[in-house]
């Protein structure tokens, strides 16, 4: 399966109407960035976009003493794409707090009916010196990450802290079903079609009744996808295959825990977490494409907030990939991907970035979130 839309283009009035939720620390920063980069994209490409900005995470917590209010909700459901930079911080991190930042990206998961997380890990050849790899190990790594949303030990109940006569335990329940693994191992399957056609299933078996039920479950959808390659894979197998050889992968399917675990461990594959794009998707569709909440896979990093140090191009690759799924703008998106590969190409590097060498850092120009995004805009334009 192909992005709805994605080589279409639209006519010269098309205006998209974006929800912005920029959440907390470095959010605010990385998603002002992207949208430079999505106006530079509309002007060269005939396209216009009606903004609009929710507080949602930490931010809200602090102002309407929620994550997330319905209405913001229903203001994401009917925007053609949302776009998140990152919620939370240690602010809000008390373990025992009843309401916390986090709470809103369950809310936004299960009202827009978000079910499969896409991860896309590529290795840009001018950041090889980045990653703790070895040169060798890096050609050809272009996998993508298919993680379950909807389900697993982040859902599952009981989820809570007992006192028992031995003292304190806890409990989570892990559960899936057959339905919510088989929609999202069919998109793992249609997205390998046109792609190098494999897909690796990544589970507990020998251990886990869920895992094994993933494993019924993905034999049975296979016979569909006769020319599509299948593996079933542990996932500590996975994870070390993923540090040793990770171009051996192309489509990994996998459920929530694992999935969370397993593409955070591939961001440093590529050099940084602040590289890394992600989009959320589900079964809806609109008239331009499908339904989408799009953000970087790294978090808010309050360490750095409002610095201008925090690394912009995973949201602005996230918007990338929202204007190739959600929006139906496949040249556009092109355009921002080799704005991105150019930049780097011209020595931009944000202070992630940079090589641990200090001679050959030095031949690189290091810039700011704001300059970054102004660069990639620049090259947009072109």
């Amino acid at each position: 399966m192909t992005a709805a839309g994605a080589g279409a283009g639209a006519d010269a009035s098309t205006t998209y109407r974006l929800a912005l939720i920029p959440g907390d620390g470095v959010g605010t920063e990385v998603v002002a960035g992207a949208v430079e980069v999505l106006e530079a994209a509309g002007r060269r490409f005939g396209f216009g976009f009606e903004w609009q900005t929710l507080l949602v995470g930490g931010i809200a917590i602090d102002t309407y003493g929620v994550a997330i209010r319905p209405e913001d909700v229903e203001a994401c459901r009917a925007a053609d794409a949302v776009l998140l930079g990152a919620v939370g911080g240690p602010r809000w991190d008390n373990p025992d707090a009843a309401v916390r930042p986090e709470q809103a990206l369950f809310a936004l998961r299960g009202g827009l009916g978000l079910f499969a997380n896409l991860r896309p890990i590529t290795v840009y050849k001018e950041l090889i010196g980045a990653s703790p790899l070895k040169p060798e190990l890096l050609e050809g790594v272009d996998c993508l990450i298919l993680r379950e949303l909807t389900s697993g030990l982040y859902f599952g109940r009981p989820s809570e802290q007992r006192i028992t006569p031995e003292g304190r335990a806890a409990i989570d329940t892990l559960w899936y079903t057959e339905a919510e693994i088989r929609r999202i191992v069919t998109l793992a399957f249609e997205l390998a079609r046109g792609r190098r056609r494999k897909v690796t299933q990544v589970d507990k078996a020998n251990v886990l009744a869920t895992s094994r039920l993933w494993r019924k479950v993905t034999d049975e959808i296979r016979p569909q996808f006769p020319d599509v390659e299948l593996e079933h894979r542990l996932v500590d197998s996975a994870a070390m295959i993923l540090a040793k050889w990770p171009a051996g992968f192309d489509v990994l399917v996998t459920e929530n825990l694992f999935g969370d675990i397993l593409s955070d461990e591939a961001a440093v594959i590529a050099g940084s977490l602040g590289l890394l794009p992600s989009a959320s998707l589900g079964t809806t569709t609109t008239k331009h494409g499908r339904h989408g909440l799009y953000e970087p896979i790294h978090g808010s990093a309050p360490d750095i907030a409002g610095k201008d140090l925090a690394n912009p191009l995973g949201t602005i690759l996230s918007a990338a990939m929202m204007l190739r799924w959600s929006l139906g703008q496949g040249e556009a998106a092109d355009a921002v991907e080799a704005a991105v590969k150019q930049a780097l190409a011209d020595g931009f590097r944000t202070r992630d970035l940079l090589p641990g060498d200090k001679a050959e850092a030095a031949t690189f120009t290091t810039v700011g979130t704001r300059e970054m995004a102004r660069v990639v805009a620049d090259r947009i334009a072109i």
